[in-house]
Protein backbone atom coordinates (compact mmCIF):
# COMPACT_ATOMS: atom_id res chain seq x y z
CA UNK A 1 0.00 0.00 0.00
CA UNK A 2 1.44 3.60 -0.82
CA UNK A 3 1.73 6.08 1.56
CA UNK A 4 -1.44 8.03 -0.43
CA UNK A 5 -3.23 5.47 0.08
CA UNK A 6 -2.59 4.54 3.75
CA UNK A 7 -3.37 8.07 4.67
CA UNK A 8 -6.65 7.81 2.73
CA UNK A 9 -7.26 4.98 4.59
CA UNK A 10 -6.46 6.11 7.94
CA UNK A 11 -8.81 9.32 7.32
CA UNK A 12 -11.62 6.62 6.58
CA UNK A 13 -11.22 4.52 9.65
CA UNK A 14 -10.98 8.01 11.68
CA UNK A 15 -14.59 9.30 9.95
CA UNK A 16 -15.74 5.72 11.16
CA UNK A 17 -14.48 6.04 14.18
CA UNK A 18 -15.87 9.71 14.90
CA UNK A 19 -19.49 8.23 13.50
CA UNK A 20 -19.48 5.74 15.85
CA UNK A 21 -18.98 7.80 18.97
CA UNK A 22 -21.50 10.64 17.77
CA UNK A 23 -24.05 7.65 16.90
CA UNK A 24 -23.62 7.34 20.81
CA UNK A 25 -24.53 10.29 21.32
CA UNK A 26 -20.69 11.77 22.26
CA UNK A 27 -19.50 14.67 20.85
CA UNK A 28 -15.38 16.38 21.29
CA UNK A 29 -17.11 19.39 22.44
CA UNK A 30 -19.25 18.36 24.98
CA UNK A 31 -19.18 16.59 28.33
CA UNK A 32 -22.30 14.01 28.93
CA UNK A 33 -20.51 12.24 32.18
CA UNK A 34 -16.94 11.80 34.10
CA UNK A 35 -15.21 8.69 34.87
CA UNK A 36 -15.64 7.38 38.38
CA UNK A 37 -12.34 7.10 39.84
CA UNK A 38 -12.84 6.18 43.72
CA UNK A 39 -15.15 8.26 44.54
CA UNK A 40 -18.35 6.50 45.44
CA UNK A 41 -20.15 9.86 45.08
CA UNK A 42 -19.10 11.67 42.09
CA UNK A 43 -22.47 10.27 40.28
CA UNK A 44 -24.77 11.66 43.06
CA UNK A 45 -23.01 15.17 43.28
CA UNK A 46 -22.71 16.52 39.91
CA UNK A 47 -25.49 18.11 37.53
CA UNK A 48 -27.48 16.30 35.11
CA UNK A 49 -25.98 16.48 31.44
CA UNK A 50 -27.51 19.40 29.30
CA UNK A 51 -28.42 18.43 26.15
CA UNK A 52 -25.64 19.73 23.49
CA UNK A 53 -25.80 22.05 20.64
CA UNK A 54 -24.19 22.29 17.76
CA UNK A 55 -23.41 25.45 15.65
CA UNK A 56 -23.01 25.03 12.18
CA UNK A 57 -22.92 27.26 9.26
CA UNK A 58 -24.91 24.75 7.11
CA UNK A 59 -27.25 21.92 8.89
CA UNK A 60 -28.34 19.23 6.66
CA UNK A 61 -31.36 17.25 7.74
CA UNK A 62 -31.51 13.40 6.35
CA UNK A 63 -28.30 11.67 5.08
CA UNK A 64 -29.70 10.68 2.16
CA UNK A 65 -27.33 10.78 -1.08
CA UNK A 66 -28.97 14.31 -1.73
CA UNK A 67 -28.07 15.50 1.91
CA UNK A 68 -24.10 13.56 1.43
CA UNK A 69 -24.01 15.95 -1.58
CA UNK A 70 -24.87 19.10 0.02
CA UNK A 71 -23.05 18.85 2.92
CA UNK A 72 -19.87 17.88 0.45
CA UNK A 73 -20.20 21.04 -1.15
CA UNK A 74 -20.87 23.03 1.45
CA UNK A 75 -17.57 22.08 3.08
CA UNK A 76 -15.94 22.64 -0.63
CA UNK A 77 -17.53 26.46 -0.32
CA UNK A 78 -15.65 26.72 3.32
CA UNK A 79 -18.75 26.36 5.59
CA UNK A 80 -19.32 24.22 8.86
CA UNK A 81 -21.42 21.71 8.14
CA UNK A 82 -23.40 18.59 9.62
CA UNK A 83 -25.44 15.85 8.49
CA UNK A 84 -28.31 14.23 10.37
CA UNK A 85 -29.48 11.32 9.77
CA UNK A 86 -32.01 9.91 11.93
CA UNK A 87 -30.98 5.87 10.68
CA UNK A 88 -27.70 4.57 11.07
CA UNK A 89 -26.83 4.14 7.32
CA UNK A 90 -26.09 7.17 4.63
CA UNK A 91 -26.83 7.25 1.39
CA UNK A 92 -30.65 7.09 1.18
CA UNK A 93 -32.45 4.55 -1.54
CA UNK A 94 -28.90 5.06 -3.26
CA UNK A 95 -26.91 2.88 -0.66
CA UNK A 96 -30.17 0.88 0.21
CA UNK A 97 -30.85 -1.35 -3.27
CA UNK A 98 -31.52 1.11 -6.08
CA UNK A 99 -28.34 0.33 -7.84
CA UNK A 100 -29.89 0.22 -11.11
CA UNK A 101 -30.15 3.64 -11.07
CA UNK A 102 -32.66 5.54 -13.19
CA UNK A 103 -30.89 7.48 -15.69
CA UNK A 104 -32.59 9.02 -18.18
CA UNK A 105 -30.06 10.98 -20.42
CA UNK A 106 -26.48 10.23 -19.08
CA UNK A 107 -25.02 13.06 -20.09
CA UNK A 108 -27.59 15.35 -18.04
CA UNK A 109 -25.83 14.15 -14.58
CA UNK A 110 -23.14 16.77 -13.52
CA UNK A 111 -21.17 17.89 -10.45
CA UNK A 112 -20.64 15.71 -7.32
CA UNK A 113 -23.37 13.31 -8.39
CA UNK A 114 -21.31 12.07 -11.04
CA UNK A 115 -18.13 12.34 -9.15
CA UNK A 116 -20.03 9.65 -7.12
CA UNK A 117 -20.74 7.76 -10.34
CA UNK A 118 -17.16 8.00 -11.54
CA UNK A 119 -15.68 6.84 -8.28
CA UNK A 120 -17.94 3.55 -8.88
CA UNK A 121 -16.47 3.32 -12.48
CA UNK A 122 -13.30 3.31 -10.74
CA UNK A 123 -13.92 0.88 -8.13
CA UNK A 124 -15.18 -1.88 -10.94
CA UNK A 125 -12.12 -1.42 -12.73
CA UNK A 126 -9.83 -3.84 -10.11
CA UNK A 127 -10.49 -7.48 -11.24
CA UNK A 128 -10.56 -8.32 -6.84
CA UNK A 129 -13.76 -6.86 -6.80
CA UNK A 130 -15.34 -9.07 -9.20
CA UNK A 131 -15.83 -11.98 -6.93
CA UNK A 132 -18.81 -14.19 -8.64
CA UNK A 133 -18.43 -12.90 -12.10
CA UNK A 134 -15.91 -10.52 -14.58
CA UNK A 135 -16.65 -7.26 -15.08
CA UNK A 136 -16.85 -8.38 -19.18
CA UNK A 137 -19.74 -10.77 -18.16
CA UNK A 138 -21.97 -8.06 -16.32
CA UNK A 139 -21.43 -5.50 -18.99
CA UNK A 140 -22.98 -7.91 -21.61
CA UNK A 141 -26.24 -8.39 -19.27
CA UNK A 142 -26.55 -4.82 -18.59
CA UNK A 143 -28.16 -1.84 -20.66
CA UNK A 144 -25.28 0.22 -22.55
CA UNK A 145 -27.34 3.91 -20.98
CA UNK A 146 -25.77 3.00 -17.55
CA UNK A 147 -22.38 2.37 -18.50
CA UNK A 148 -20.57 5.58 -19.52
CA UNK A 149 -16.97 6.06 -20.68
CA UNK A 150 -16.01 7.60 -17.26
CA UNK A 151 -19.01 6.60 -15.06
CA UNK A 152 -20.98 3.86 -14.08
CA UNK A 153 -24.88 4.16 -13.47
CA UNK A 154 -25.21 0.30 -11.83
CA UNK A 155 -23.21 -0.78 -8.60
CA UNK A 156 -23.89 -2.83 -5.24
CA UNK A 157 -25.53 -1.08 -2.03
CA UNK A 158 -21.92 -1.89 -0.11
CA UNK A 159 -19.89 -0.06 -3.18
CA UNK A 160 -22.60 3.23 -3.05
CA UNK A 161 -22.24 3.39 0.44
CA UNK A 162 -18.46 2.87 0.59
CA UNK A 163 -18.27 5.74 -2.06
CA UNK A 164 -20.52 8.04 -0.14
CA UNK A 165 -18.70 7.62 3.12
CA UNK A 166 -15.32 8.09 1.54
CA UNK A 167 -16.43 11.51 -0.10
CA UNK A 168 -18.00 12.80 2.96
CA UNK A 169 -14.37 11.49 5.04
CA UNK A 170 -12.50 13.35 2.93
CA UNK A 171 -14.52 16.66 3.49
CA UNK A 172 -14.38 15.73 7.00
CA UNK A 173 -18.12 16.03 7.23
CA UNK A 174 -19.41 15.31 10.83
CA UNK A 175 -22.64 13.15 10.62
CA UNK A 176 -24.61 12.39 13.55
CA UNK A 177 -26.28 9.29 13.11
CA UNK A 178 -29.62 8.22 15.39
CA UNK A 179 -31.27 11.32 15.92
CA UNK A 180 -34.77 12.54 14.53
CA UNK A 181 -36.70 15.64 14.59
CA UNK A 182 -39.22 16.49 17.27
CA UNK A 183 -42.06 16.83 15.62
CA UNK A 184 -44.44 18.55 18.38
CA UNK A 185 -42.10 21.33 18.59
CA UNK A 186 -38.94 21.22 17.46
CA UNK A 187 -38.41 23.75 14.98
CA UNK A 188 -37.49 27.30 16.63
CA UNK A 189 -38.11 29.90 14.24
CA UNK A 190 -37.81 34.00 14.49
CA UNK A 191 -40.67 35.90 12.11
CA UNK A 192 -39.65 33.76 8.62
CA UNK A 193 -36.26 32.61 9.81
CA UNK A 194 -35.54 28.95 11.57
CA UNK A 195 -32.67 29.89 14.22
CA UNK A 196 -32.57 25.77 15.59
CA UNK A 197 -33.91 22.69 15.43
CA UNK A 198 -34.30 20.55 18.46
CA UNK A 199 -34.25 16.27 18.61
CA UNK A 200 -35.97 14.13 20.57
CA UNK A 201 -33.43 13.45 22.59
CA UNK A 202 -33.06 17.43 23.41
CA UNK A 203 -29.97 17.94 20.99
CA UNK A 204 -30.38 21.20 19.58
CA UNK A 205 -28.68 21.68 16.49
CA UNK A 206 -27.97 26.13 15.15
CA UNK A 207 -27.20 26.84 11.47
CA UNK A 208 -27.16 30.06 9.16
CA UNK A 209 -29.21 27.49 6.82
CA UNK A 210 -31.10 24.52 6.87
CA UNK A 211 -31.71 21.85 3.71
CA UNK A 212 -34.39 19.30 4.45
CA UNK A 213 -32.92 16.43 1.84
CA UNK A 214 -34.95 13.74 3.48
CA UNK A 215 -37.46 12.02 1.46
CA UNK A 216 -40.40 12.69 4.13
CA UNK A 217 -40.25 16.55 4.36
CA UNK A 218 -40.41 16.87 7.80
CA UNK A 219 -37.88 19.79 8.45
CA UNK A 220 -40.46 21.75 5.79
CA UNK A 221 -43.48 21.12 6.81
CA UNK A 222 -42.82 21.65 11.06
CA UNK A 223 -41.07 24.99 9.62
CA UNK A 224 -44.22 26.01 8.68
CA UNK A 225 -43.52 25.78 4.63
CA UNK A 226 -46.67 25.46 2.53
CA UNK A 227 -46.99 21.50 0.68
CA UNK A 228 -48.93 19.08 -0.40
CA UNK A 229 -49.72 14.97 -0.39
CA UNK A 230 -51.10 12.94 -3.05
CA UNK A 231 -52.35 13.70 -6.72
CA UNK A 232 -53.51 16.92 -7.85
CA UNK A 233 -56.73 17.05 -10.36
CA UNK A 234 -55.18 17.42 -14.06
CA UNK A 235 -57.37 20.81 -13.99
CA UNK A 236 -55.78 21.91 -11.32
CA UNK A 237 -52.51 23.11 -13.43
CA UNK A 238 -54.19 22.08 -16.93
CA UNK A 239 -52.38 18.60 -17.12
CA UNK A 240 -52.90 15.25 -18.89
CA UNK A 241 -51.78 12.65 -16.37
CA UNK A 242 -52.23 13.43 -13.14
CA UNK A 243 -55.01 12.47 -10.95
CA UNK A 244 -56.97 9.28 -11.26
CA UNK A 245 -56.32 7.58 -14.45
CA UNK A 246 -58.94 4.85 -15.45
CA UNK A 247 -58.44 5.10 -19.50
CA UNK A 248 -55.03 4.29 -20.13
CA UNK A 249 -55.31 0.68 -22.66
CA UNK A 250 -51.63 0.05 -21.23
CA UNK A 251 -52.70 -0.32 -17.45
CA UNK A 252 -55.47 -3.38 -18.02
CA UNK A 253 -54.40 -6.52 -17.67
CA UNK A 254 -55.46 -8.92 -20.45
CA UNK A 255 -55.54 -12.30 -18.15
CA UNK A 256 -59.09 -11.86 -15.88
CA UNK A 257 -59.15 -14.03 -12.89
CA UNK A 258 -61.82 -14.42 -10.20
CA UNK A 259 -61.98 -11.32 -7.87
CA UNK A 260 -64.14 -12.36 -4.81
CA UNK A 261 -63.63 -13.77 -2.03
CA UNK A 262 -65.60 -16.88 -2.30
CA UNK A 263 -65.18 -17.57 -5.85
CA UNK A 264 -68.14 -16.84 -8.31
CA UNK A 265 -70.25 -15.14 -5.36
CA UNK A 266 -70.03 -11.60 -5.95
CA UNK A 267 -71.87 -10.54 -2.70
CA UNK A 268 -68.74 -11.87 -0.70
CA UNK A 269 -66.14 -8.97 -1.55
CA UNK A 270 -63.39 -8.63 -3.32
CA UNK A 271 -59.80 -10.21 -2.25
CA UNK A 272 -57.12 -8.27 -0.24
CA UNK A 273 -55.44 -6.00 -2.47
CA UNK A 274 -57.93 -4.70 -5.09
CA UNK A 275 -60.71 -2.59 -5.23
CA UNK A 276 -64.19 -3.14 -6.78
CA UNK A 277 -64.15 -0.44 -8.53
CA UNK A 278 -61.70 2.75 -9.40
CA UNK A 279 -61.76 5.20 -6.57
CA UNK A 280 -62.51 8.28 -8.06
CA UNK A 281 -63.17 10.04 -11.72
CA UNK A 282 -61.10 10.34 -14.50
CA UNK A 283 -58.42 12.99 -13.51
CA UNK A 284 -59.85 13.96 -9.96
CA UNK A 285 -57.20 13.92 -7.39
CA UNK A 286 -57.08 12.65 -4.34
CA UNK A 287 -54.69 12.11 -1.46
CA UNK A 288 -53.45 8.56 -2.51
CA UNK A 289 -49.37 8.17 -3.04
CA UNK A 290 -47.40 5.70 -5.32
CA UNK A 291 -46.79 2.63 -3.96
CA UNK A 292 -43.38 2.16 -1.91
CA UNK A 293 -41.78 -0.84 -2.07
CA UNK A 294 -38.08 -2.56 -0.74
CA UNK A 295 -35.49 -2.56 -3.77
CA UNK A 296 -34.00 -5.98 -2.82
CA UNK A 297 -30.51 -7.17 -3.51
CA UNK A 298 -31.29 -11.10 -4.69
CA UNK A 299 -28.54 -13.37 -5.95
CA UNK A 300 -28.29 -16.95 -7.55
CA UNK A 301 -25.37 -17.77 -6.59
CA UNK A 302 -25.37 -20.56 -3.89
CA UNK A 303 -22.48 -19.34 -1.81
CA UNK A 304 -24.16 -15.90 -1.64
CA UNK A 305 -27.53 -16.67 -0.72
CA UNK A 306 -29.58 -16.38 2.04
CA UNK A 307 -33.02 -18.18 1.99
CA UNK A 308 -36.27 -16.42 2.05
CA UNK A 309 -37.72 -16.57 5.87
CA UNK A 310 -41.27 -16.59 6.81
CA UNK A 311 -41.82 -13.42 8.49
CA UNK A 312 -43.52 -13.46 11.96
CA UNK A 313 -47.12 -12.36 11.64
CA UNK A 314 -47.78 -14.38 8.19
CA UNK A 315 -51.18 -14.35 6.75
CA UNK A 316 -51.66 -15.94 3.87
CA UNK A 317 -54.70 -14.29 3.20
CA UNK A 318 -52.12 -11.28 1.95
CA UNK A 319 -51.00 -13.53 -1.29
CA UNK A 320 -54.76 -14.33 -2.15
CA UNK A 321 -54.34 -12.14 -5.11
CA UNK A 322 -51.10 -13.41 -6.17
CA UNK A 323 -52.20 -17.03 -6.08
CA UNK A 324 -55.31 -16.14 -8.34
CA UNK A 325 -52.81 -14.47 -10.37
CA UNK A 326 -50.67 -17.35 -11.16
CA UNK A 327 -53.49 -19.81 -11.74
CA UNK A 328 -54.96 -17.81 -14.03
CA UNK A 329 -51.89 -18.84 -16.03
CA UNK A 330 -49.07 -15.98 -15.41
CA UNK A 331 -46.73 -18.34 -14.59
CA UNK A 332 -43.93 -17.19 -17.72
CA UNK A 333 -41.58 -15.93 -15.06
CA UNK A 334 -41.29 -14.86 -11.82
CA UNK A 335 -43.23 -11.08 -10.58
CA UNK A 336 -40.23 -9.98 -9.86
CA UNK A 337 -38.67 -6.67 -11.88
CA UNK A 338 -34.76 -8.08 -11.34
CA UNK A 339 -32.36 -6.03 -13.37
CA UNK A 340 -28.69 -7.13 -12.93
CA UNK A 341 -25.93 -5.53 -10.87
CA UNK A 342 -22.06 -5.89 -10.32
CA UNK A 343 -21.65 -9.31 -9.22
CA UNK A 344 -24.43 -11.70 -10.06
CA UNK A 345 -26.66 -9.53 -8.15
CA UNK A 346 -29.92 -7.83 -8.64
CA UNK A 347 -31.71 -4.40 -7.80
CA UNK A 348 -35.12 -6.46 -8.09
CA UNK A 349 -38.50 -3.65 -8.26
CA UNK A 350 -41.77 -4.41 -8.60
CA UNK A 351 -42.63 -6.57 -11.52
CA UNK A 352 -45.67 -7.10 -13.35
CA UNK A 353 -49.30 -6.28 -11.65
CA UNK A 354 -48.88 -8.95 -8.57
CA UNK A 355 -45.71 -8.01 -7.20
CA UNK A 356 -43.51 -6.02 -3.88
CA UNK A 357 -45.33 -3.10 -4.50
CA UNK A 358 -47.69 -2.85 -1.63
CA UNK A 359 -50.11 -0.63 -3.12
CA UNK A 360 -53.09 1.53 -1.00
CA UNK A 361 -50.66 1.24 1.94
CA UNK A 362 -48.51 4.01 2.47
CA UNK A 363 -51.56 7.11 2.03
CA UNK A 364 -51.18 8.07 5.56
CA UNK A 365 -46.85 7.55 5.68
CA UNK A 366 -46.54 10.95 4.42
CA UNK A 367 -48.06 13.28 7.68
CA UNK A 368 -47.76 10.34 10.37
CA UNK A 369 -45.98 10.76 13.16
CA UNK A 370 -43.24 8.16 14.20
CA UNK A 371 -45.17 5.71 15.93
CA UNK A 372 -47.65 5.22 12.84
CA UNK A 373 -44.35 5.36 10.51
CA UNK A 374 -42.86 2.27 11.86
CA UNK A 375 -45.85 0.27 11.62
CA UNK A 376 -46.07 1.19 8.58
CA UNK A 377 -42.82 0.06 7.26
CA UNK A 378 -43.11 -3.06 9.79
CA UNK A 379 -46.31 -3.80 7.55
CA UNK A 380 -44.13 -3.19 4.57
CA UNK A 381 -41.32 -5.63 5.66
CA UNK A 382 -43.77 -8.47 6.47
CA UNK A 383 -45.27 -8.11 2.85
CA UNK A 384 -42.15 -8.12 1.13
CA UNK A 385 -40.72 -10.81 3.07
CA UNK A 386 -43.66 -12.73 2.99
CA UNK A 387 -44.19 -12.18 -0.84
CA UNK A 388 -40.86 -13.73 -1.49
CA UNK A 389 -41.33 -17.14 1.10
CA UNK A 390 -44.67 -17.45 -0.43
CA UNK A 391 -43.41 -17.64 -3.88
CA UNK A 392 -40.51 -20.04 -3.03
CA UNK A 393 -42.81 -22.17 -1.06
CA UNK A 394 -46.43 -22.43 -0.79
CA UNK A 395 -48.35 -25.20 -2.43
CA UNK A 396 -50.74 -23.30 -3.87
CA UNK A 397 -48.11 -21.38 -6.18
CA UNK A 398 -47.07 -23.51 -9.22
CA UNK A 399 -44.30 -25.50 -8.90
CA UNK A 400 -42.66 -24.09 -12.13
CA UNK A 401 -42.59 -21.00 -10.25
CA UNK A 402 -41.56 -22.13 -6.78
CA UNK A 403 -38.67 -23.86 -8.47
CA UNK A 404 -37.43 -20.38 -10.08
CA UNK A 405 -37.76 -18.44 -6.64
CA UNK A 406 -36.33 -20.83 -4.70
CA UNK A 407 -32.76 -20.50 -6.59
CA UNK A 408 -33.04 -17.03 -5.57
CA UNK A 409 -32.10 -15.54 -1.73
CA UNK A 410 -31.17 -12.37 -0.30
CA UNK A 411 -27.12 -11.38 -1.34
CA UNK A 412 -25.58 -12.19 2.10
CA UNK A 413 -22.92 -9.77 1.82
CA UNK A 414 -25.00 -7.23 1.91
CA UNK A 415 -27.08 -5.28 4.52
CA UNK A 416 -24.88 -7.42 7.13
CA UNK A 417 -26.65 -5.26 10.29
CA UNK A 418 -30.26 -5.85 9.07
CA UNK A 419 -30.69 -9.58 8.56
CA UNK A 420 -29.17 -8.76 4.24
CA UNK A 421 -32.53 -7.08 4.14
CA UNK A 422 -32.44 -2.99 2.54
CA UNK A 423 -32.24 -0.71 5.41
CA UNK A 424 -34.35 2.07 3.73
CA UNK A 425 -37.98 2.13 2.50
CA UNK A 426 -38.82 3.43 -0.90
CA UNK A 427 -40.44 6.27 -0.09
CA UNK A 428 -41.52 7.30 -3.93
CA UNK A 429 -43.09 10.24 -3.08
CA UNK A 430 -43.53 12.12 0.26
CA UNK A 431 -44.66 15.44 0.97
CA UNK A 432 -44.36 17.82 -2.00
CA UNK A 433 -43.14 21.76 -1.07
CA UNK A 434 -45.59 24.36 -2.83
CA UNK A 435 -43.38 27.18 -3.68
CA UNK A 436 -43.75 29.93 -5.55
CA UNK A 437 -43.23 27.98 -8.66
CA UNK A 438 -44.61 24.26 -8.91
CA UNK A 439 -42.76 22.61 -11.57
CA UNK A 440 -45.87 20.63 -13.84
CA UNK A 441 -45.92 18.86 -16.77
CA UNK A 442 -45.49 21.74 -18.86
CA UNK A 443 -41.92 22.97 -17.56
CA UNK A 444 -41.19 19.24 -18.16
CA UNK A 445 -41.83 19.90 -21.91
CA UNK A 446 -39.66 23.44 -21.31
CA UNK A 447 -43.57 25.01 -22.06
CA UNK A 448 -42.53 27.41 -20.44
CA UNK A 449 -38.77 26.27 -20.04
CA UNK A 450 -37.22 27.48 -16.76
CA UNK A 451 -35.60 30.49 -16.58
CA UNK A 452 -33.56 29.40 -13.13
CA UNK A 453 -32.27 25.99 -13.68
CA UNK A 454 -30.52 24.09 -10.87
CA UNK A 455 -29.91 20.96 -12.31
CA UNK A 456 -31.78 18.68 -15.06
CA UNK A 457 -33.42 16.25 -15.31
CA UNK A 458 -34.66 13.65 -18.13
CA UNK A 459 -36.20 10.67 -17.05
CA UNK A 460 -39.93 9.98 -18.33
CA UNK A 461 -42.74 11.07 -15.86
CA UNK A 462 -43.07 7.96 -14.08
CA UNK A 463 -45.71 7.19 -11.56
CA UNK A 464 -46.32 3.68 -9.79
CA UNK A 465 -50.16 2.49 -9.24
CA UNK A 466 -52.13 3.57 -6.06
CA UNK A 467 -54.76 0.81 -6.56
CA UNK A 468 -55.82 -1.86 -8.54
CA UNK A 469 -59.45 -2.49 -9.44
CA UNK A 470 -60.89 -4.99 -10.97
CA UNK A 471 -64.05 -4.63 -13.60
CA UNK A 472 -67.17 -7.08 -14.09
CA UNK A 473 -65.22 -9.68 -16.19
CA UNK A 474 -62.37 -9.71 -13.83
CA UNK A 475 -59.11 -7.97 -15.79
CA UNK A 476 -57.10 -5.65 -13.40
CA UNK A 477 -56.85 -2.07 -13.60
CA UNK A 478 -53.68 -0.51 -12.78
CA UNK A 479 -54.51 3.26 -10.94
CA UNK A 480 -51.58 5.32 -12.50
CA UNK A 481 -50.41 6.72 -16.15
CA UNK A 482 -48.34 5.13 -18.94
CA UNK A 483 -44.58 5.98 -18.50
CA UNK A 484 -44.06 9.25 -20.89
CA UNK A 485 -40.78 10.30 -21.51
CA UNK A 486 -39.49 13.83 -21.61
CA UNK A 487 -36.77 15.86 -23.54
CA UNK A 488 -34.05 17.54 -20.96
CA UNK A 489 -35.04 19.75 -18.87
CA UNK A 490 -34.33 22.32 -16.29
CA UNK A 491 -35.58 22.49 -12.76
CA UNK A 492 -36.59 25.74 -11.24
CA UNK A 493 -34.73 26.98 -8.01
CA UNK A 494 -37.79 28.34 -7.13
CA UNK A 495 -38.37 24.79 -6.36
CA UNK A 496 -36.05 24.17 -4.37
CA UNK A 497 -37.06 27.55 -2.08
CA UNK A 498 -40.10 27.83 -0.05
CA UNK A 499 -42.08 31.16 -0.15
CA UNK A 500 -40.09 33.46 1.24
CA UNK A 501 -42.34 35.15 3.68
CA UNK A 502 -43.05 31.12 5.59
CA UNK A 503 -38.69 30.71 5.60
CA UNK A 504 -36.09 32.48 3.98
CA UNK A 505 -33.23 29.88 4.94
CA UNK A 506 -34.34 26.41 4.22
CA UNK A 507 -33.59 25.01 1.07
CA UNK A 508 -35.55 21.50 -0.17
CA UNK A 509 -33.90 19.02 -2.30
CA UNK A 510 -36.03 16.03 -2.35
CA UNK A 511 -39.69 17.24 -1.74
CA UNK A 512 -39.11 19.91 -3.92
CA UNK A 513 -42.49 22.13 -5.52
CA UNK A 514 -43.58 20.00 -8.01
CA UNK A 515 -46.94 18.06 -9.29
CA UNK A 516 -47.72 14.66 -8.57
CA UNK A 517 -47.01 14.22 -12.92
CA UNK A 518 -43.75 16.06 -12.66
CA UNK A 519 -42.11 14.77 -9.28
CA UNK A 520 -42.66 11.23 -11.42
CA UNK A 521 -39.82 12.43 -13.26
CA UNK A 522 -37.49 14.93 -10.97
CA UNK A 523 -38.17 12.15 -7.84
CA UNK A 524 -34.99 10.07 -9.44
CA UNK A 525 -31.58 10.20 -7.42
CA UNK A 526 -29.07 11.41 -9.71
CA UNK A 527 -31.18 14.57 -9.76
CA UNK A 528 -32.18 14.97 -5.95
CA UNK A 529 -27.71 14.67 -5.51
CA UNK A 530 -27.32 17.43 -8.13
CA UNK A 531 -30.32 19.72 -6.13
CA UNK A 532 -28.07 19.05 -3.17
CA UNK A 533 -25.39 20.57 -4.62
CA UNK A 534 -27.08 23.22 -6.15
CA UNK A 535 -29.01 24.10 -2.54
CA UNK A 536 -25.52 24.14 -0.91
CA UNK A 537 -24.03 26.20 -2.65
CA UNK A 538 -26.83 28.75 -2.73
CA UNK A 539 -26.21 28.38 0.69
CA UNK A 540 -22.76 29.14 0.56
CA UNK A 541 -23.26 32.06 -1.83
CA UNK A 542 -26.29 33.44 0.43
CA UNK A 543 -23.60 33.73 3.61
CA UNK A 544 -20.93 35.01 2.32
CA UNK A 545 -22.96 37.95 0.73
CA UNK A 546 -24.76 38.59 3.99
CA UNK A 547 -28.15 37.65 2.16
CA UNK A 548 -31.23 35.45 2.33
CA UNK A 549 -31.87 32.21 0.16
CA UNK A 550 -34.18 34.21 -1.52
CA UNK A 551 -32.13 37.46 -2.40
CA UNK A 552 -29.77 35.73 -3.87
CA UNK A 553 -28.65 36.93 -7.51
CA UNK A 554 -28.93 34.16 -9.90
CA UNK A 555 -26.70 34.75 -12.09
CA UNK A 556 -24.36 34.82 -9.69
CA UNK A 557 -25.27 31.19 -8.89
CA UNK A 558 -25.86 29.81 -12.26
CA UNK A 559 -22.19 30.90 -13.00
CA UNK A 560 -20.65 28.89 -9.71
CA UNK A 561 -22.97 25.90 -10.66
CA UNK A 562 -21.58 26.09 -14.48
CA UNK A 563 -18.26 26.23 -13.29
CA UNK A 564 -18.89 22.90 -10.91
CA UNK A 565 -20.38 21.52 -13.90
CA UNK A 566 -23.44 20.98 -11.99
CA UNK A 567 -26.22 22.44 -15.10
CA UNK A 568 -25.13 22.31 -18.46
CA UNK A 569 -27.01 24.85 -21.37
CA UNK A 570 -29.99 23.46 -22.69
CA UNK A 571 -32.46 23.71 -25.29
CA UNK A 572 -35.92 22.80 -26.21
CA UNK A 573 -34.81 20.74 -28.71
Amino acid sequence: MTQTNMTQQLKIIAFVICGIFMHHGLHARVTTGSTNSGNMNVADTQEPAKPSVTETDICVYGGTASGVVAAVQASRMGKSVVIIEPGKHIGGMTSSGLGNTDVGRPETIGGIAREFYQLVHQWYQDPAHWKYQTKEEFIASTQPKRIAPDALFVFEPHVAELKLNEMIANESVSVVFGERLDLKNGVKKENNQIVSIRMESGRTFVAKVFIDCSYEGDLLAKAGVSYTVGREGNARYDEKINGVQTKEPARIGDRPLDPFIIPGDSTSGVIEGLVPDVVGAEGDGDKMVQAYNYRLCLTGEPENRFPFNKPEGYDESEFELLFRWLEAGNTRGLPLGSNPVPNKKTDTNKGGWVSTDYMGHADDYPDADYEAREKILNDHLRYTKGFLWTLANHPRVPEVVRARASKLGLAKDEFVDNGHFPFQLYVREGRRMIGNLVMTEHHLRSNPKVTDPVALGSYGMDSHPTQIWVDKDGALHADTPKWTGVPPYGISYQSITPKEEECSNLLVTCCVSASHSAYGSIRMEPVYMMLGQSAATAAALAIDKEVSIHQLNYDELKVRLLADKQILEYSKD
